[in-house]
């Protein structure tokens, strides 16, 4: 396979454990091709095109959408034709391309499904792909003046934007709604389903490099039904967060132990205690780390792999005393290699 050909179908491997169906657009993403932030400005409505923010020329995306159709269709997988809309009032649909090239337009739009899902999660799946997006407004990280009205912002105020404008909420007609922060999650579900007009609260993140939601905009009466739909079965729905804690961590036990497992059969000279402690640290439910990946959760050979070596690279190795002392990361990480190497040959493994 081409180098091209390699990536895509490792990118597109990844999702399907993930999610169970593959997206071009998320495809392009774990090609690093495109930002998951420029695709919520897209989605948004303030992108005329996905394409202007896409890092390769358009025969090289090509190429890359002819690799991902082909190792789909050799896969078995379904094809899913799936209708973008922006989360804007008009819902229009949304443009992959400035050209708008049929090819590639289709390409972009044809979701492809696993043939492992059941007919009613495969429907249910194209239903909430296809269903038209909620409308979103935006906690600026900066201040910017309405295009309507002229006025400047004021601190905490939001921004809701339509046609590339910046608009006050007074201007685009949100001023009525009020703003439920996140957090309750049955409250929220609740308000927003009873209220006729509502809005996602979306903040961009510096560090994470993507816009996540802070809360969401809904009418008053919508939010006094959903308080009181709350209060009258606060008691079973607690109950239901006992049950479903104790069922996490009797997963989260019985994942760890067969995550201590294939390490054991991939390094037999691991001692058990030790895969064990791996386990439990890589597998950690809400860590981010390595073992709560969809490559980690399936146990895929290269993420216990992955897994071994950050746990040696921290508990046998001075990289945390290098970085401390200000060594930058890639030339800390060079230092320790032939340490890391001598553990995993030791453990009976193949060295980095």
């Amino acid at each position: 396979m081409s180098k091209l050909r390699t990536r895509v179908v490792t990118a597109a491997e990844e999702c399907l454990a993930r999610n169970k169906f593959v997206a071009p657009v998320t495809v392009v993403c774990s090609l690093g091709w495109l930002k998951s932030a420029r695709v919520e400005e897209w989605r948004q409505g303030r992108l005329r095109h996905l394409d202007s923010a896409i890092a390769v020329d358009t025969p090289k995306l090509a190429e890359a959408l002819e690799h991902l159709t082909e190792w789909a269709r050799q896969q078995g997988l379904r094809p899913s034709d799936t209708a973008y809309l922006a989360a804007t009032r008009d819902h229009h649909q949304l443009r992959f391309t400035a050209s708008a090239e049929e090819a590639i337009e289709r390409a972009f739009q044809r979701h492809w499904l696993s043939p492992d899902l059941t007919e009613k999660r495969r429907e249910q799946l194209e239903a909430r792909q296809n269903k038209a997006p909620d409308l979103v407004v935006i906690a600026p990280l900066n201040a910017w003046t309405c295009a309507s009205c002229r006025m400047p912002s004021a601190e905490g105020e939001f921004v809701y934007m339509e046609d590339g404008k910046p608009l006050c909420l007074t201007c685009a007609d949100f001023d009525h709604l009020l703003y439920l922060p996140a957090g309750n999650a049955a409250l929220s579900r609740r308000a927003k389903k009873e209220s006729t007009l509502s809005a996602l609260v979306m903040r961009f993140n510096k560090r994470r490099k993507r816009y996540e939601r802070q809360g969401i905009l809904i009418e008053q009466a919508a939010l006094e039904a959903a308080e009181t739909q709350c209060f009258a079965d606060e008691e079973v729905r607690s109950r239901r967060r006992e049950r479903d804690a104790e069922r996490r961590a009797a997963q989260d036990v019985e994942f760890q132990s067969a995550m201590a497992a294939a390490i054991v059969r991939s390094f037999p000279g691991c001692p058990e205690d030790r895969a064990r402690s791996i386990a439990e640290h890589a597998g950690t439910r809400g860590s981010g780390r390595v073992g709560r990946t969809a490559a980690g959760r399936a146990l895929d050979e290269n993420a216990v792999r992955l897994a071994v070596i950050a746990s040696i690279r921290h508990e046998d190795t001075p990289y945390d005393d290098l970085l401390m002392s200000g060594v930058p990361r890639a030339d800390a990480r060079e230092r320790i290699r032939d340490e890391i190497s001598a553990v995993l040959l030791a453990w009976g493994g193949l060295p980095l």
